[in-house]
């Protein structure tokens, strides 16, 4: 296993006033050709919007898009008729395929805090769909839970709504975690043979913050021995074999809240 840091110092940033955005791969003014994509994952932004604010109404297609909800609440509408304020524990997905039009806005006079995340989709020209899940804290708690994953997957629904992991037409899983100090989670990634990627995510839950990473403080452990310690808005890659275990265990003294996509 293979493990190479991604600092949060060094990730895109951009402060508009009403926006303030971390970038981890290329995005919008900001471009690296070092961090443009990894297997399918293609955006991980990390959002704060001011209340009163957000984002128009605007167009995608050929990509699957995810919100994940850290705090303050999220209105959301769609020309697929779909009007929702979503909330911290809220996961939804838009397979936006041939093409749909939305608009995010702050809802309430507390700024929003999201992960905006987009995969690239296995097969083209889908018919729009949209999906919501929400998952508690105490489903996180010390432990992993299975947000996402590939439809067809075990417990995957492909329904609106409804308990399990969201569906995503991509070779992607994304598990979350609330990791209390001194505590460990482990991961196993699987496959038939197939090598596989990963990208490890520390949420920086204890506010904006576009110098040295700092809060929340957790070690990333691969098999063969190499380890990582990552603080808030830090991230790592990850190369595995099947078969390898990750572990992640906080090391500092206030809860983390990680962030782990497993891809083909």
């Amino acid at each position: 296993m293979k493990l190479v840091p991604r600092p949060s110092s060094e990730r895109g940033n951009a402060d508009h006033g009403w926006l303030k955005s971390f970038h981890t791969f290329s995005f919008a003014g900001y471009y690296d050709p070092q961090h443009e994509q990894f297997g399918s994952l293609r955006v991980i932004n990390e959002d704060r919007v001011a209340p009163k604010t957000g984002f128009g109404t605007h167009a995608h297609r050929e990509f699957e898009i995810f919100s994940y909800i850290v705090s303050g609440e999220l209105e959301h509408r769609d020309s697929m008729g779909n009007v929702e304020v979503m909330k911290r524990g809220d996961l939804q997905m838009t397979s936006a395929g041939t093409g749909i039009r939305h608009s995010e806005h702050t809802h309430g006079a507390q700024p929003v805090h999201f992960l905006q995340i987009w995969s690239v989709p296995s097969t083209r020209g889908l018919t729009p769909q949209y999906f919501t899940r929400h998952f508690s804290d105490a489903e996180k708690t010390d432990r992993w839970a299975r947000i996402v994953a590939p439809v067809g997957a075990d417990g995957v629904l492909k329904k609106r709504e409804g308990d399990g992991p969201a569906p995503v037409h991509s070779p992607l899983s994304l598990y979350a975690a609330l990791l209390s100090p001194g505590k460990k989670v482990a991961h196993l990634f699987e496959g038939l043979g197939v090598n596989r990627k990963g990208y490890v995510h520390v949420v920086q839950t204890s506010g904006y913050n576009t110098e040295e990473a700092r809060g929340a403080h957790v070690r990333v452990l691969g098999t063969g021995g190499q380890s990582l310690d990552l603080k808030e808005g830090d991230g790592a890659y990850i190369m595995a074999a099947p078969g390898e275990e990750l572990m992640v265990e906080n090391v500092g003294s206030g809860v983390a809240e990680i962030l782990l996509f497993d891809m083909e």
